[in-house]
């Protein structure tokens, strides 16, 4: 459970009033007068202003140095009420550029030496201790608080860099898929031409053959448009990593992968030393080219991973066929891998399985199973034309 900072800077100068209070109570011990009513308010005036550190150290900075140089003239226990100081510097430190947290430290250094010069300095012991723990530790303060600004800084940096990273991880991978559906277009478009010609060579002889020839053109380039209009969606900033000629992975050279395959792909992966179990319930069916490649990518991605990062695990394999979509779940029984890990794989891993689902109007759920092990839902609609056409997906 995480806690808000600003809860954080309250609960910290409570703490920290509590222990001036605490100790307080132990001046006359140590040779020192009393908390009266007026301590008792300087330590508040001291260590209640850091609940507001963070929004305003400067000055809250200022305040607590001013306040504390009050309760020293005042001549209470200086060490009661050091830890206000002390954390006020660090956040300017923290926080503020170099000039203004060295002029900080700075005058916490005065207001020791001067409690030194009163009696025997926060630390106790002789002038030349109190002169040493003047330097050193708002030095140590100012130095840890450098760190932990700088610290900050490069964490900012990293998740820019990651955003940056994930969205240009995104942009390729959307590439790819573009890549894929082009040829599962102009596929669609050789159909159309074949089935063109052939209704113009019989529409006179054979009409009821023309017909059919008919049919399949306006079926097929309905599913074209659909598939296209997911792409152009898609690459809003365009394709230019790769020439238009398709070769090699997803290119026209290669035959497009659909579920078929799939017994290959699992004897791939049982070669490679991980049982795999392919088990395939309903009535298969031809389906949208799209929607098969997808499911096969995303099965890959998946097998993939375990290869990765389960080798040792036995992984189930479930294609189901139903009247209005495939559901496809890859489930495996070893350990769970770190999920930032498994985004790495290939295909960029969990991205490009939920890009790919977002793409087909399917959903997909990846995760640790509660009986151990993880697992990859996915569900599609099995025709291209059942999917959300472009404009209805979301920005």
């Amino acid at each position: 459970m995480r806690i808000r900072p600003s809860y954080t800077d309250v609960l910290t100068a409570a703490a920290q009033t509590g222990v001036a209070v605490l100790l307080g109570r132990e001046a006359v011990q140590q040779g020192w007068p009393t908390l009266d009513l007026a301590g008792f308010l300087l330590v508040g005036l001291v260590n209640a202003p850091g609940a507001v550190r963070t929004k305003a150290p400067l000055a809250v900075c200022l305040f607590v140095l001013a306040a504390w140089f009050v309760y020293v003239t005042a001549g209470y226990w200086p060490v009661v009420n050091s830890f206000g100081p002390m954390l006020a510097v660090y956040t300017v430190a923290a926080l503020r550029p170099v000039r203004t947290s060295l002029a900080c430290a700075a005058l916490m250094s005065a207001v020791w030496i001067y409690a030194g010069l009163l009696g025997h300095g926060p630390g106790g012991g002789s002038m030349a201790a109190v002169l040493a723990q003047a330097v050193v530790f708002p030095a140590v303060l100012w130095r840890f608080g450098l760190i932990a600004r700088r610290s900050a800084a490069l964490a900012r940096q990293l998740r820019r860099e990651q955003d940056e990273r994930a969205r240009r991880e995104v942009a390729e991978e959307r590439g790819r898929i573009a890549r894929e559906l082009h040829d599962i277009v102009a596929h669609h478009m050789s159909v159309i031409s074949v089935q063109a010609g052939l209704a113009g060579f019989v529409f006179t002889s054979a009409p009821a053959t023309a017909r059919a020839a008919l049919d399949t053109i306006q079926d097929t380039s309905a599913e074209a448009l659909d598939e296209l209009r997911r792409m152009l969606h898609l690459l809003r900033a365009g394709d230019h990593d790769e020439g238009a000629d398709g070769a090699g992975p997803g290119g026209r050279d290669a035959p497009m992968p659909g579920l078929s395959r799939l017994g290959e792909m699992a004897e791939r992966v049982r070669a490679a030393g991980v049982p795999v179990e392919l088990r395939v319930t309903g009535e298969p069916r031809p389906l949208a080219p799209g929607v098969e490649l997808c499911a096969y990518r995303v099965v890959q991605e998946a097998l993939t991973n375990v290869l990765k990062h389960a080798r040792h695990a036995r992984v189930r394999v479930a294609l189901d066929y139903r009247p209005a979509h495939i559901a496809v779940a890859v489930t495996d029984d070893g350990e769970v891998a770190d999920p930032a890990k498994i985004a790495q794989g290939s295909g960029h891993g969990l991205i490009g399985m939920r890009e790919r689902a977002k793409l087909y109007g399917g959903t997909i759920s990846i995760g640790p199973r509660s009986e151990g092990g993880y697992a990859v839902c996915l569900t599609l609609p099995t025709s291209a034309r059942t999917v959300p056409r472009a404009d209805d997906l979301p920005a």
